[in-house]
């Protein structure tokens, strides 16, 4: 049995019942073969990738808190801290019910070759709780969010590890958190990022993730002799992500004409009012029955047996940025009959390995997550960089900063496939990309 069919097995047989981290790590392993075959012995020898795929530290507690009717509540909180190789553990927090021990993992996984391919000194983690903030009051999110930071606060720190936002951590949530680090502390330094502007926050924070992915879209395309201008995208989600990616495809020249939330989802003709989901989703935090009933060419369809009818839609670019599988063989079959050219990733794996196997076969350029929506985390290392500095940056600064840092991250993913024998294979390269560097420090560092 070859080396990298060995520590897959071994990775299920030590985390069972946590599918998306063995998915995570099958997608990663299989990518990487051709480079692991080149040097296995070498690798088998230090257990590279046993220790690769398993975390430095797995940080696992209770968040109790006094709910607005004086009831206790109690919420599981997580910290994986995977890999700290190429520099301190860097990851966002998540708050949803979803959460458990496997989707923190999978995802801290994936965080280490996308900070790695960001090119900056960061290394990868995750966190978070199954607390959901919906429907939650300020004072009821603030109770949560000193509780769990009351607990989480010894394991991180600026050159420790340093924690961001994710789905349901937002400006918000993430103030809560700061204060109560600062108040535990005493320390006033850029350990959480996603911060408020009035007290270290970063310009061009809140747009990074949904701006760079179209950044990379835009290179990707331009590479493959084509120009996003005029095209008709398709977007799922609502959120952070896929408001700023809707926002910056439309200042590119394409026409984004979906979204999409836990309950239904928008087809516009005429292209998605930008201003208007923002108002609706970032100020009422409302659903999207509110978007279609304020806009008359906007047509809203309830989701039935877990559907995702903005795949169906005819478009030259798909961005899945809601969450993890939300895009599956079925919807890869209906994005290629249509026409889909291009699809990018501005979730974390929110494409089944099956669907992108498909997509790769049928001639549909697609780039993975951990490269196109690399954007948010690089911003957030540049957060820290003005944090250590004491300095503030423009948002035309920081912008010009995170397309460069796009642009090169498909570059590099461009080469490493090519280097490989996998031109045109955006997954192996990135996978390569981001595993060459943090391999290379593993190595230097000696077996810790």
């Amino acid at each position: 049995m070859s080396y990298v069919d060995e520590v897959y097995d071994l990775v299920v047989a030590k985390n069972p019942a946590q599918p998306e981290f063995h998915q995570a790590v099958k997608e990663v392993l299989e990518s990487l073969r051709v480079v692991i075959e080149a040097n296995e012995e070498a690798y088998r020898k230090d257990a590279l990738l046993e220790r690769l795929c398993t975390p430095e530290r797995q940080i696992l507690f209770r968040v109790p808190w006094v709910d607005d009717k004086g009831q206790v509540q109690v919420n599981n909180g997580f910290r994986v801290q995977f890999n700290s190789a190429i520099g301190p553990y860097k990851g966002g927090l998540r708050l949803h019910p979803s959460v458990n021990l496997g989707i923190i993992k999978f995802l801290g996984f994936e965080q280490i070759f996308k900070n790695s391919l960001t090119g900056l000194p960061i290394g990868g983690g995750k966190g978070g709780s199954d607390f959901d903030p919906k429907g939650k009051s300020d004072r009821e999110v603030m109770a949560f969010c000193q509780s769990f930071i009351t607990e989480l606060y010894k394991y991180i720190g600026a050159d420790t590890d340093v924690p961001a936002g994710d789905i349901g951590t937002g400006a918000r949530e993430i103030g809560y958190m700061y204060g109560q680090y600062k108040r535990l502390t005493g320390l006033y330094e850029g350990v959480l990022t996603g911060k408020g502007l009035t007290y270290g926050g970063s310009l061009a924070r809140t747009e990074a993730t949904g701006y760079g992915l179209l950044y990379l879209t835009e290179e990707m395309l331009k590479c493959n002799g084509r120009d996003i201008k005029g095209m008709t995208v398709a977007v799922s989600g609502s959120g952070n992500v896929a408001i700023y990616a809707a926002q910056k495809a439309q200042q590119l020249g394409a026409k984004v004409v979906t979204v999409s939330d836990s309950t239904g989802w928008v087809y516009d003709p005429e292209g998605i009012d930008v201003a208007l989901l923002k108002e609706v989703k970032e100020v009422k935090r409302a659903r999207l029955t509110e978007y279609a009933a304020a806009r008359s060419s906007a047509q809203y369809h309830e989701k039935k047996n877990g559907e995702h009818g903005v795949w169906n839609v005819k478009c030259d670019v798909a961005l899945p940025c809601a969450t993890q599988n939300e895009l599956d063989l079925e919807d890869a079959k209906a994005l290629a009959a249509n026409g889909c050219i291009a699809v990018a990733e501005g979730a974390n794996m929110p494409t089944t390995l099956e669907a992108t196997e498909y997509l790769q076969k049928n001639g549909v350029l697609f780039c993975p997550g951990k490269a196109a929506n690399a954007g948010g985390v690089a911003t957030s290392a540049l957060e820290m960089s003005q944090n250590s500095e004491r300095l503030s940056w423009t948002f035309e600064e920081v912008d010009s900063k995170l397309k460069g840092i796009m642009v090169n991250i498909f570059h590099n993913l461009d080469e490493a496939a090519k280097k490989y024998g996998m031109a045109g294979n955006y997954v192996a390269g990135a996978n390569i990309a981001g595993f060459l560097k943090v391999a290379e420090a593993m190595t230097a560092q000696g077996i810790v």
